[in-house]
């Protein structure tokens, strides 16, 4: 088994790809994970869509004004997708889904990059889940909350390290009350 501390402070965010063709292994395990994330209620209303089309890939990456051209050079994407007529939390649920691929996709030496659609979209007024419905073919109580860029990494990041944790935000019993590890 991994170790979780070391899959934590390693990940990054991953923003260049190398042009390598992820393994159908390796997919599976990403969505394995997606699928054994927590959901309130046990309701699940998220649905994960597995992208490898690079015309695809292209259209995703034009959803947004801003931050999504990453989509295009990776060779994978994952949406992900929520049932909101379901479930009123759904941006939880479909959070904590994305977190786990992540995390997986960091566990599998992956690089990874969470691009938000969620509340994103263009000048003309369309949000990213409009300017993707058609391309997806999503249903109207579908709403997009991301869609996570996954290849081979092609950047070096460093590895976080405990000086870089921003201890301040951490508080005893009630805001402003440092917590110390004095236990």
């Amino acid at each position: 088994m991994a170790d979780f501390n070391k899959i934590i402070y390693t990940r990054r965010s991953v923003r260049k790809f190398k042009d390598q063709k992820i393994e159908l292994e390796k997919v599976e395990k990403l969505l394995k994970a997606a699928l054994l994330a927590p959901s309130g209620k046990r309701i699940y209303p998220c649905e994960f869509i597995v992208v490898d089309d690079k015309e695809i890939l292209n259209k995703l990456s034009q959803a947004k004004a801003h931050g999504a051209k990453l989509i295009e050079d990776a060779p994978l994407a994952i949406v992900i997708v929520a049932d909101t007529a379901t479930y009123d939390v759904w941006v939880e649920d479909a959070s904590i889904a994305s977190t786990y691929i992540m995390l997986e996709a960091e566990n599998l030496n992956l690089g990874c990059c969470w691009v938000q659609m969620h509340l994103r979209g263009t000048e003309d007024g369309k949000t990213a889940a409009e300017n993707m419905k058609a391309t997806l073919k999503l249903e109207s109580k579908h709403d997009i909350l991301s869609v996570l860029a996954i290849g081979y990494k092609d950047e070096e990041k460093s590895v976080y390290t405990d000086d870089d944790l921003n201890y301040r935000k951490l508080h005893r019993n009630f805001l402003n009350n440092t917590l110390e590890f004095d236990y």
